[in-house]
C-alpha cells in the first residue's frame, strides 16, 4: 500500500477567498492538517509592490493551531504581476512584489516560495518574452539565494502562458537561469494537460523537484481528490517509488468550492486518510 505522511499534505486557503484567515486556519486544524501553503492574496495576507502583511501576526497565528507554513505563493496568474511582464513599468513593479513575496517568505519561517515563468503577450515573438523571463527569474533567485529561500517554479496549461508548459520548456528555464534558488515542482494539472505523468517529471528532475501540486483533475481543474479522474493510489505510488518527501499543495481551485471550502477540504482529506502512514 503506498502511504504519505500526514506533514506533507499542504492545505491551501486559495478556495477559501470569500472566507476570512481565521475561519482557513480553524478548519485546517480542526481537519486533520498539520502544514499549510499560503496563498498570498486577500482577505488573508496583504502583498504588493511595495509594501508586505504583518508576518508576526501571521506567524502567531500558525503557532496557536499547531500548523506549520510549507510554501508561501503570492498571487501570480490574478492580480497585475506577472514574471515576463512587458512594460518597464509593469516589469520594476511586478519585480519588486516578487521581491516582497521573498521576503514575507524569509519572515514567515517560509524555505519555499511557489512562482511560474509568466506569460508574454501573444502578438510579439515568443524569444522577448521568454528573455523577459529569463532575466526575471535570475534576478529573483539572486534574491531569494540571499534570503534562504528556495524559488519552486511550476509549468502552467497553454491557456495561461505561453512559455514553460511542459518538461523541455521548463529544463530549458532551468538551464538558462542557472541558479541554485530555483527549482522546479509539479501543477498535477499542467502535467496532465501536458500529457505528461509524475514518473515522466521525477525522471527528468529527480530529487531537484521540491514541491507539487496534487490535485485530482480530469485532467483540467484542480480538483478535490475523487471529484475527477486522476488515479490517486498510483499517483501517491509514483512519489514513493521516487523517494518524494516534500509538501502536497491543496490548490483546489475550481468554483464549485467557493462556497463551502471547509466540506471541499473534508471530503479531500479523506481520500488521504487511507495512505497516511
Amino acid at each position: 500500500m503506498p502511504t504519505l505522511q500526514r506533514r506533507q499534505i499542504a492545505g491551501m486557503n486559495i478556495h477559501y477567498l470569500y472566507y476570512s484567515l481565521d475561519y482557513f486556519l480553524d478548519a485546517q486544524a480542526d481537519l486533520g492538517f498539520e502544514a499549510i501553503e499560503l496563498w498570498g492574496g486577500m482577505p488573508h495576507f496583504w502583498l504588493d509592490h511595495s509594501s508586505i502583511g504583518d508576518c508576526s501576526a501571521m506567524r502567531r497565528k500558525l503557532t496557536e493551531r499547531g500548523l506549520s507554513l510549507a510554501v508561501f505563493t503570492p498571487e501570480n496568474c490574478i492580480y497585475p504581476y506577472q514574471v515576463a511582464a512587458c512594460e518597464a513599468d509593469h516589469r520594476a513593479k511586478s519585480k519588486a512584489y516578487f521581491a516582497n513575496g521573498i521576503r514575507a517568505a524569509a519572515e514567515l519561517g517560509c524555505r519555499i516560495m511557489e512562482i511560474n515563468s509568466g506569460w508574454g503577450n501573444r502578438d510579439e515573438p515568443r524569444e522577448e518574452a521568454w528573455q523577459r523571463s529569463l532575466d526575471m527569474l535570475r534576478s529573483l533567485a539572486e534574491i531569494a539565494g540571499k534570503e534562504g529561500v528556495k524559488l519552486a517554479i511550476e509549468s502552467l496549461r497553454p491557456e495561461e502562458s505561453n512559455l514553460v508548459t511542459d518538461i523541455p520548456s521548463m529544463r530549458a528555464m532551468l538551464a538558462q537561469v542557472d541558479h541554485p534558488a530555483l527549482k522546479p515542482m509539479i501543477d498535477t494539472c499542467a502535467m496532465g494537460v501536458a500529457g505528461e505523468t509524475l514518473d515522466g517529471w521525477f525522471d527528468a528532475f529527480g530529487e531537484d523537484i521540491i514541491h507539487i501540486h496534487f490535485v485530482d483533475g480530469t485532467p483540467y481543474g484542480h480538483q478535490v481528490w475523487g471529484d475527477g479522474d486522476r488515479p490517486m493510489a498510483a499517483c501517491v505510488q509514483s512519489l514513493n517509488d521516487h523517494g518524494y518527501q516534500g509538501f502536497l499543495g491543496q490548490e483546489i481551485t475550481d468554483g464549485r468550492y467557493l462556497d463551502d471550502p471547509r466540506e471541499a477540504d473534508r471530503r479531500n482529506m479523506q481520500h488521504y486518510l487511507p495512505f497516511i502512514a
